[in-house]
């Protein structure tokens, strides 16, 4: 409900107010983005990204973006300012990644681009935090999980959302971390919410996310599923920020 009120009031500030651009802010703005927001969510070029280090466990990953100007705009107003209106062009993006990684992943089966597949494809969103998710009134992750899932669902491919991750200790803000402190702090921090595995056993899973900085949360799903045990077929997110 609080989700819902956010986008009308979204909605019913925009007949009222000077439009402006819903990433960056820029005013005089015709539309939702600006033309540099706007041409980062539409220039999507999915490629397969690594961190340095890579850690432990890390499936292969699949970005569609990199995690600068526009895009960066984009995401962090999604995600810390509730602009709920930009999960579409967003979850547009994480679409363009999943294809990228769904070839990977029928390659690597020895299955061809049109084979039909055994079920549906599970998109698992590595799960927020609770209190950040209060906080922001919103889980940015499994809203851009979904709307890319509606893409891919108008496309034809059968795919599905399955919040099957759960935290089960707190970690520490991610934020100024090293890749090592965050590979500590999230060690152990997922698991697999009880009798939820089996939904996973037919079809193929890919870890979804919004950005990829270390590896290390993904690396972390990645282990939870496997205690499932499940394996991950491969990863996908809207952005990689590599850590310098």
């Amino acid at each position: 409900m609080r989700e819902l009120l956010q986008g009308l009031q979204q909605e019913l500030a925009g007949l009222v107010l000077p439009s402006s651009c819903a990433g960056c802010g820029l005013p005089g703005v015709r539309g939702d983005l600006c033309a540099r927001c706007g041409g980062a969510v539409a220039g999507a070029r999915p490629s397969r990204v690594r961190p340095w280090p890579v850690p432990h466990g890390l499936p292969r990953v699949y970005a569609a973006v990199p995690y600068v100007g526009g895009a960066r705009a984009v995401l962090l107003a999604h995600k810390e300012r509730g602009a709920l209106r930009l999960a579409r062009p967003l979850g547009g993006l994480l679409a363009a990644a999943v294809r990228e990684a769904r070839v990977h992943v029928r390659r690597t089966a020895g299955k061809g681009e049109g084979e039909e597949q055994n079920g549906p494809l599970t998109l698992v969103p590595v799960p927020s935090a609770r209190l950040a998710v209060a906080g922001r009134g919103h889980d940015p992750v499994r809203r851009v999980a979904l709307a890319a899932a509606r893409e891919l669902r108008r496309e034809g491919l059968p795919t599905r959302v399955l919040a099957v991750l759960r935290q089960r200790r707190t970690v520490a803000d991610q934020a100024g971390l090293t890749a090592r402190q965050r590979a500590v702090n999230v060690s152990g921090a997922l698991e697999l919410v009880p009798r939820s595995g089996k939904l996973l056993a037919r079809g193929e899973s890919l870890l979804v996310d919004d950005v990829m900085t270390t590896g290390a949360s993904l690396a972390e799903a990645a282990r939870a599923l496997a205690e499932g045990p499940w394996k991950v077929n491969a990863a996908a997110v809207v952005a990689f920020r590599p850590k310098t």
